[in-house]
């Protein structure tokens, strides 16, 4: 069994990306294989893949959702948009010097009023005066994350936003998407490798650590998903042919083994806080592209749990060793299913 310290690493600050690359797909690439590791660079994902495969991205779209405002009592806020809830209230964080209580009035961005409704565990209900998703875009700042040390500028908003960004909901993006860009989504297209949607809407959750050593006992946030009827098709079809599923990005991960659950892949919306820890037994990804994760969280044991524990960290010490760059704007790892798992399918 597993604890919280199983998944700590020393990585040397330096090694935490702060800006993207010039182009998204220069990035680096490592193939974590069942005989070894390679040294790749992003485009060679074309030559490791096979006609008939299917990639399965994650088109969330991130919402300006970072506000700064003044309580009616004049005490200042900061309110980060958890979730849109209908079309004039949000869940939030709220950072105040006290905690607000229900009919507080928040300006946000000096621009708007919303009203503090019902708590819902962590998070404050805002009742906002008109579309939400529509002021917060017009209002809020892009939520970068707290590892990086910049306010977000107008690079960011173009580079923190995959390409095929187009589903408003998400405070943090789908990393593992930004190192596509338009010519290698095309590239990849041609060679006869099919592409797939869905929806999760990535929330701050995604950053919240792991406070319990027995990890057994951390609750997993909640996230909602969308697995759309022609994605559920053509993951079945891959299926039935024997060619690969390829998540890309551990939220799409996440998405299509919640939607797995019955052990074969349904379409439909829902709601998950699945929490893949060593030991789960994967019902539909054999094949995951994702970013270098930060120490003990929840995506770290979710990649031990797929790949493999000993196989992560001797993939982790080697990029460290060999200066890959990590987190939302570094590097990124191709992982194949751990053999074991495939044995028992």
């Amino acid at each position: 069994m597993y604890s919280l310290s199983d998944f700590d690493f020393d990585l040397p600050p330096e090694l935490i990306a702060q800006v993207p690359l010039q182009e998204r797909s220069a990035s680096r690439l490592l193939e974590v294989a069942s005989d070894g590791l390679r040294d790749r660079v992003f485009t060679d994902i074309m030559e490791l893949l096979k006609p008939g495969d299917v990639m399965v991205f994650n088109d969330t779209r991130v919402l300006n959702a970072r506000f700064f405002g003044v309580k009616d009592t004049g005490g200042r806020v900061e309110v980060l948009v958890e979730r849109v809830l209908d079309t004039s209230t949000v869940l939030a964080q709220v950072r105040a010097s006290k905690s607000p209580p229900r009919g507080t009035l928040i300006r946000l961005a000096d621009a708007f009023d919303v009203t503090v409704g019902e708590r819902v565990g962590e998070f404050f209900t805002l009742h906002f005066p008109g579309d939400a998703i529509a002021l917060i875009e017009a209002y809020g700042r892009l939520p970068l994350p707290p590892y990086i040390a910049h306010e977000a500028g107008e690079q960011d908003e173009r580079r923190y936003q995959t390409v095929f960004a187009r589903s408003p909901g998400a405070v943090a993006a789908p990393t593992a998407g930004l190192h596509f860009d338009q010519p290698l989504l095309d590239k990849l297209q041609a060679k006869g490798i099919r592409l797939a949607w869905l929806t999760l809407h990535v929330g701050a959750g995604t950053f919240q650590p792991v406070r319990t050593e027995n990890i057994a006992e951390h609750k997993m946030h909640s996230e909602w998903f969308h697995v759309p009827v022609e994605t559920a098709a053509l993951v079945r079809e891959a299926q039935r042919s024997g060619h690969d599923v390829i998540a890309v990005g551990t939220t799409s991960m996440r998405a299509l083994e919640s939607a797995s659950q019955t052990g074969k892949l349904q379409e439909g919306s829902g709601d998950t806080q699945i929490f893949i820890t060593p030991g789960y037994q994967f019902k539909t990804v054999t094949r995951l592209i994702t970013n270098f994760h930060l120490p003990k969280s929840t995506l770290m044991m979710l990649v031990s749990a797929f790949a493999g524990y000993e196989r992560i960290r001797n993939a982790y010490a080697h990029a460290i060793a060999q200066r890959y760059r990590f987190f939302s704007y570094g590097d990124a790892m191709l992982l194949n299913i751990d053999p074991l798992w495939m044995e028992q399918r």
